[in-house]
């Protein structure tokens, strides 16, 4: 009797540390995202962003979205990138196109956490169109695309939707997009 107690009150005290590293509420890339892991610790275990988690780690800004945020990452999946002209991936993440890789990937990034209740508010309080700045200091511009769904504009012009919304951080949120987003 003793030892099934002691087991009961150990499951019981594990419970609580169990629970809150299972409370994943999205899955991207076939893993749970973990709202108390940092935006590098979850994308590492996405397999949908290899490419990005490779690039973020060759333009050295792994410690910059490990730290306290908040930010907003829009996230290209594989498949985005696999959509740039062949060879681009393999060329930016050469040492020497270290400045012109860190620009792309940090107009991906906003400072604040812009879930989408907050983008669709802002796209209706600008009739039709929100506008954000990027960490690069460039600008994306976000409108609804039907009734549920944000795309977001870059400033090529190209248009990406938000495929999995509201990936939520311990440092901000990422809102997957199906295009790499490019600045002027």
């Amino acid at each position: 009797m003793k030892r099934t107690a002691l087991i009961a009150a150990f499951l019981v005290a594990s419970i609580p540390a169990f629970a809150a590293d299972n409370e994943a509420t999205v899955r991207v890339g076939g893993q749970a995202m973990f709202p108390s892991k940092t935006i590098v610790a979850n994308a590492v275990n996405s397999a949908d962003h290899t490419t990005l988690v490779a690039a973020v780690k060759a333009a050295g800004l792994v410690d910059t979205l490990n730290s306290k945020g908040p930010f907003t990452v829009f996230a290209p999946t594989n498949a985005a990138f696999g959509m740039l002209p062949a060879g681009t991936v393999e060329s930016l993440v050469k040492p020497e196109n270290k400045a012109t890789l860190t620009k792309i990937l940090t107009y991906h990034v906003v400072a604040g956490d812009y879930d989408t209740s907050t983008l669709r508010s802002m796209i209706l309080a600008g009739h039709g169109t929100a506008q954000l700045t990027t960490v690069a200091g460039g600008k994306l511009w976000l409108m609804m695309n039907g009734s549920a769904n944000i795309a977001v504009k870059d400033e090529k012009g190209d248009v990406a939707d938000i495929v999995i919304a509201d990936v939520h951080q311990s440092n901000g949120v990422i809102q997957v997009v199906d295009r790499v987003l490019l600045p002027g």
